[in-house]
């Protein structure tokens, strides 16, 4: 049994005021091998209970597997979860959006999902992505709808279409070694009051041994990718969203939330990761 305790998640809140956990659970790359369903439900049950109790999943991760893990993992816990999930950029007309909420809903075996993304620009006008978005709302099958990989520009174009100030959430790539939001899409979501949810916050693990954090971490009895995960959940606003396949990894990434890095730490990471001074295109994974 772990000795693992539930640790204090603050929360961020959506402009409509529904309060999320800034720190939640990824599945990017869930549901992808049966071998490993047991291990992966495990793993989200345990991060509920440990209080990470926002599970982000999308109809593409395993073609809807992940969902499906999902699904299994929140069976009986419902009440106790906030459950986002994503649609295809090629679903995303109107119709389609309903359409791929109804499949997602069905393989989660659940009658809502509280926040409901587009996963990145496609095909359709956003115009009649955000009418089915609404369509979901009066039907009660979603709580809001937000979007993920959408740069300022694509922002600033979603809020010029009827309603698509709406917007509750955008989700991007971002963590210490990726930057370049913080030049001017964080900037504008801030000033909109759009929180960023952060995807890929230890780089899909590849911040976990990063030499540059090693020194930072032992400091503080820690994990270079717990130092890479608190440099992301200490600003302002922000959600992350690191996968943990397993309990330990689980437990790894909620001891981040404990961890404080001091000025000087912060110092050392501007200059070892230094911020934009220009406009960069929004990198994606």
């Amino acid at each position: 049994m772990s000795d693992a305790r539930k640790i204090l998640n603050p929360t961020v809140s959506l402009p409509d005021g529904t309060a999320v956990p800034t720190l939640g659970a990824g599945t990017w790359n869930m549901g992808e091998n049966a071998r490993h369903r047991a291990t992966e439900v495990d793993a989200l049950r345990h991060a509920i209970d440990l209080g990470m109790t926002l599970i982000d999943t999308a109809e593409m991760y395993g073609e809807g597997g992940a969902e499906e893990v999902v699904g299994e993992a929140i069976k009986g816990r419902r009440h106790e979860v906030f459950v986002v999930s994503k649609v295809y950029p090629h679903n995303a007309s109107r119709d389609g959006v309903i359409a791929a909420c109804e499949r997602s809903l069905r393989r989660m075996r659940t009658d809502r999902i509280d926040l409901f993304l587009l996963h990145w620009r496609g095909p359709h006008p956003l115009a009649e992505t955000v009418e089915g978005f609404k369509t979901l709302v009066k039907q009660g099958k979603i709580g809001n709808w937000g979007v993920s990989n959408f740069d300022t520009a694509d922002m600033k174009e979603l809020f010029s279409v009827p309603h698509g100030d709406r917007c509750a959430i955008n989700q991007v790539l971002y963590n210490i070694g990726r930057r370049g939001i913080e030049y001017d899409l964080m900037p504008w979501c801030v000033s909109n009051g759009i929180p960023i949810m952060a995807y890929s916050p230890i780089e899909q693990g590849r911040l976990a041994n990063h030499p540059d954090l090693i020194a930072i971490a032992s400091a503080h009895n820690a994990t270079p990718a717990q130092v890479a995960l608190a440099f992301v959940l200490q600003h302002f606003g922000m959600i992350a969203i690191p996968k943990a396949s397993n309990k330990a990894h689980v437990e790894e990434n909620v001891r981040a939330l404990t961890l404080r890095l001091l000025d000087d730490e912060w110092q050392k990471l501007n200059a070892l990761f230094p911020a934009p001074t220009e406009a960069r295109p929004l990198e994606m994974l």
